[in-house]
């Protein structure tokens, strides 16, 4: 019997880095990159080469529980269905909620939004992605009327110019860096990496200039970039009047960013600002890379508009080699974003604000009780939790009581809530001890489906072996609970692919 090869991706980060696992007649598993995926093209980091080392059982949950004893699958799912119908009887729509994760499968997300908006009726879906990504949804929805990445990772190879901003890619995309310092190595000195962060990381130390700037101080410097831009040879008139609206709007504020202003406001030299505003002016090609730096922030979504704005104003997006780019914190972000996982969106990047969306949706659906207003997000949700409003919430492959702001008050709304469901890998972790009921969920290299990465690539995640214990997926467990629910016919999946 020879070893056989199996082709998955990789759920550590938004790069999607395609994973090639042989295993051995005798059950051992060999990880390696897949040489063939056009994310990586056989690159693997340190955390990607020792996949192997989490296959194993330690600490898993293998079997549904109830108040901590074991259970049969369909007492669980029998439990959770009843609750939650009881709890949507007395108390409406609004009183039950569903916290997912950028770790679940895109068909995971996409059966639990459909659960929730189109047949609860409520719009109380929301990720823990939100933390990390909703300020590009918003400043992408704001530029350019949907949640899209206008880039691919190839355009970091056929750039003459990689803007880093807020990103310390060694550190948390190190296959994207990689591909950048490789790229680098062939320019022959010219210069190529400016990284833009008050920190110096290990990401500075391929940049050919780091600009420390002062903290929050993004939307300063790229509001001088937009105002040195649109009176340089850089600025595309006619890509902005026949692609663009607001210019002249975007521009009036920009107006008192001048270079001494924005040095002032970075900490910066002058000559270093008036360096970098030249650089970016004569290279055609630039890509922007920006990640949690910018997002998590206050003025998150202004800092994510300002740079969108440059590339707009000289016409730098939407070709090879230039644009801005968001690379996504979790293997799952951008797949969650595609299927509507959010409070404020439905499927296929449609606005829940909008009737004529909420109506497309509901029809294909065939939803008895389409949501009509946006849900409540990650931190309102745990609010509402703790002041009652909701009374019964669903946690999947995300841990709130450690990774959410203010996580005491998290877990002493979860401890004060009537009906917690928690669907998980492993038994223990600060969120499952409040649970009543705990559902065993498959793990990678069990798990059956898709995700999509950063440049919103659709890549397969494949099972390596049979699941633990009675660990069943995701979308499964809801799909079960949806036709208890009443909902039958409109969850009738038997398989991922059925859902895709």
């Amino acid at each position: 019997m020879s070893a056989q090869a199996i082709t998955t991706t990789c759920p550590y980060c938004g790069t999607g880095c395609g994973v090639k696992a042989t295993i051995a007649p005798q059950g051992e598993i060999e990880i390696a990159g897949d040489p063939d995926h056009p994310a990586n093209f056989g690159r693997l980091c340190v955390k990607g080469a020792a996949l192997g080392a989490t296959l194993g059982g330690e600490d898993r949950l293998l079997y549904p529980q109830i108040d901590g004893a074991r259970v049969a699958w369909s007492q669980a799912l029998d439990l959770v269905a009843r609750r939650f119908a009881q709890t949507i009887e007395r108390h409406g729509p609004d009183s039950v909620a569903f916290y997912v994760s950028g770790q679940i499968l895109t068909e995971d997300y996409y059966v639990a939004n459909k659960l929730m908006k189109g047949f609860v009726g409520s719009a109380n879906i929301d990720t823990n992605s939100r933390l990390c990504m909703a300020a590009s949804v918003a400043g992408h929805r704001r530029a350019f009327g949907a949640d899209v990445v206008p880039g691919a990772y190839d355009d970091l190879e056929e750039a003459d110019l990689v803007v880093l901003v807020g990103s310390n890619l060694a550190w948390c995309h190190p296959v994207l860096f990689q591909r950048v310092a490789q790229a680098r190595e062939k320019r022959g000195g010219k210069p190529f990496v400016v990284n833009i962060d008050p920190r110096r990381t290990a990401t500075s130390e391929i940049a050919d200039m780091h600009l420390a700037i002062e903290p929050g101080a993004d939307v300063a410097m790229f509001l001088g970039l937009l105002r040195h831009l649109a009176k340089s040879r850089a600025f595309d008139a006619a890509f902005v009047e026949e692609h663009t609206r607001g210019f002249h709007e975007a521009l009036s504020v920009a107006a008192q960013w001048t270079p001494g202003a924005v040095a002032r406001r970075t900490g910066l030299a002058l000559a270093d600002v008036e360096r970098f505003f030249d650089l970016v002016t004569r290279t055609d090609k630039t890509v922007t890379v920006y990640s949690q730096g910018v997002n998590q922030s206050a003025a998150g979504v202004d800092k994510v508009n300002a740079i969108i704005n440059c590339h707009l104003a000289t016409g730098r997006i939407g070709a090879p080699g230039c644009g801005p780019f968001s690379v996504t914190g979790q293997p799952n972000a951008m797949g969650g974003r595609e299927v509507g996982g959010l409070a404020n969106q439905l499927a296929a990047h449609m606005e829940i604000e909008n009737p004529e969306h909420r109506a497309l949706v509901q029809t294909f659906w065939a939803a008895p009780h389409m949501a009509s207003k946006a849900g409540l997000k990650a931190v309102d949700m745990f609010r509402a939790v703790a002041d009652g409003r909701i009374k019964a919430i669903w946690i999947m492959g995300t841990n709130p009581v450690d990774s959410l702001p203010d996580a005491d008050r998290v877990a002493a709304a979860l401890a004060a809530c009537p009906f917690v469901v928690v669907s998980d890998v492993v038994a223990r972790t600060d969120t499952t001890k409040f649970a009543h009921v705990l559902l065993p969920a498959q793990a990678w290299g069990e798990k059956d489906g898709t995700v999509t990465n950063s440049e919103r690539r659709i890549s397969r995640q494949r099972p390596l072996r049979a699941p633990q214990g009675e660990a069943m997926p995701d979308w499964w467990a809801l799909a079960s609970v949806a036709k208890r629910m009443g909902f039958a016919k409109a969850f009738a999946y038997e398989t991922p692919a059925e859902i895709y």
